[in-house]
C-alpha cells in the first residue's frame, strides 16, 4: 500500500480524487488537505462520502507531508503549486499536480498566458507533461507529473494522429470546444451563477485561453513545423463534461475509414481511448452523457468531402480523465501497477 495525500480536498477536482482513490486498492489516503475546512471531516463538506471518507481535513503544508506520504496529488489554483514544490519536496516523495504550474517549458510563457512570474523555472524540464497516451515513459520515472487541463487532454488526443500522419495543412488547424460548469471550479464567481449561465451558452478568453500553447506544446512534436492553432471554448449550461470538435483542411484524398483505420492503429492498445466507425450507424459521434463519470476519452471522426476537411470529435469528463482520473492514471503509471487501477468504473446514465 502507498499512501497519499490530497491537497486542495474539497474543491471539485480533490473530491472526485478522493472518490476515486478510496476505492483503489493500492493506496491508502494519508491526508486530506484543505485550508477552508481544516478539521472538518471530509464526509461533513462532501455528505455522500460518509463512511468511506470519514478523515479530517488539515492545514497541513506540503514540506510537512512529503515525509509521511509517497505521492501527493496538488489539486489547486494555477500559482500555488509553483511556489510550494522544490528540489527537498520532490527528493522525500512523487507530486502530481493537477494545476497549470509545471505545464508549460518555457517560463516565460507563464508571464505571458497566466500573468506570473514562475518560481521555481528550474523544476519545468523535469517535469512530465502527464498525458499518458503519448508520454508513458517520461511519466514512469518523473518525480514531478503536470497533469493536463481538461480541454488540453481531449484536443491533443483528438488531434495527436491526424498530426503525425501528415495529413493536414497545419496553418487551418481550429479547435471549437464547449465545457461544463464544473470546470471554472468550486470558487464563487458571478459568470458561474445559476442564473447567469443556465439557458445559455457563452464562448470566452477568445484567442487568448491558457490552454492554448499547453495544446500547441504537446502537439508540436507531431507536427512538420512549429503549430499554431485557434482554439475557442464555450461554457455551456451542464455540470461536467468537455465537447471538442476540431477542424483541418486535408493535404490528400482520403476516406472515413482510411481516417478511421489511422486512429484505430494510433490508440490500438489504449484502454480509455475509444474511437467510433462513422460507417456504424451507431454511436458515430460523441456524446459527453457517454463519458460522464469515467476516465474515457471517445473519439468520432468524419471527412467533409465537400471542403476536404477532416472533423474530429472527441468527449470527455472533465472532471475524471480531464482531472482526476488522468492523475490517479499517471499514479498507476509511476508505482508500475497496471495502468486502469481503479478506473474501470463505467459511465453513468441517466445523470
Amino acid at each position: 500500500m502507498k499512501k497519499v495525500a490530497v491537497v486542495g480536498a474539497t474543491g471539485y477536482t480533490g473530491q472526485e480524487l478522493i472518490r476515486i482513490l478510496v476505492q483503489h486498492p493500492n493506496v491508502k489516503v494519508q491526508t486530506a488537505v484543505s485550508s477552508s475546512n481544516s478539521g472538518k471531516t471530509f464526509a461533513s463538506v462532501y455528505p455522500g462520502m460518509s463512511k468511506l471518507a470519514d478523515f479530517t481535513c488539515s492545514a497541513d503544508s506540503i514540506e510537512t507531508l512529503s515525509s509521511d506520504v509517497d505521492l501527493i496529488f496538488l489539486a489547486l489554483p494555477h500559482g500555488h503549486a509553483a511556489k510550494m514544490v522544490n528540489q527537498d519536496v520532490l527528493d522525500k516523495c512523487a507530486i502530481v499536480d493537477l494545476g497549470a504550474d509545471f505545464r508549460l517549458k518555457n517560463a516565460g510563457a507563464y508571464d505571458e498566458w497566466y500573468e506570473f512570474t514562475h518560481p521555481n523555472p528550474q523544476l519545468l524540464d523535469s517535469s512530465a507533461y502527464g498525458l499518458p497516451e503519448l508520454n508513458r515513459d517520461e511519466i514512469k520515472s518523473a518525480r514531478l507529473i503536470a497533469n493536463p487541463g481538461c480541454y488540453a487532454t481531449c484536443s491533443i488526443l483528438s488531434l495527436a494522429p491526424l498530426l503525425s500522419a501528415g495529413l493536414v495543412d497545419e496553418t487551418t488547424v481550429i479547435v471549437d470546444a464547449k465545457s461544463g460548469v464544473s470546470g471554472a471550479g468550486r470558487s464563487l464567481s458571478l459568470g458561474v451563477h445559476f442564473d447567469e449561465c443556465n439557458e445559455s451558452i457563452k464562448a470566452y478568453k477568445l484567442g487568448t485561453h491558457r490552454h492554448t500553447p499547453e495544446i500547441e506544446q504537446a502537439l508540436d512534436p507531431y507536427a512538420e513545423k512549429s503549430l499554431a492553432i485557434s482554439f475557442t471554448p464555450h461554457l455551456v449550461p451542464m455540470n461536467r463534461g468537455i465537447l471538442c470538435t476540431s477542424y483541418g483542411s486535408l493535404n490528400k484524398k482520403l476516406t472515413e475509414k482510411e481516417l478511421f483505420d489511422l486512429y484505430g492503429e494510433f490508440y490500438e492498445d489504449e484502454q480509455f481511448i475509444r474511437i467510433f466507425d462513422p460507417q456504424s450507424g451507431e454511436y458515430q459521434y460523441p456524446e459527453t452523457r457517454w463519458v460522464k463519470g469515467s476516465n474515457y476519452c471517445d473519439i468520432g471522426l468524419s471527412i467533409d468531402k465537400r471542403t476536404n476537411r477532416a472533423i474530429i470529435v472527441g468527449a470527455l469528463d472533465n472532471l475524471v480523465k480531464g482531472a482526476a482520473g488522468q492523475a490517479v492514471q499517471n499514479m498507476n503509471i509511476h508505482f508500475g501497477w497496471q495502468e486502469s487501477t481503479g478506473l474501470t468504473q463505467a459511465p453513468i446514465f441517466p445523470a
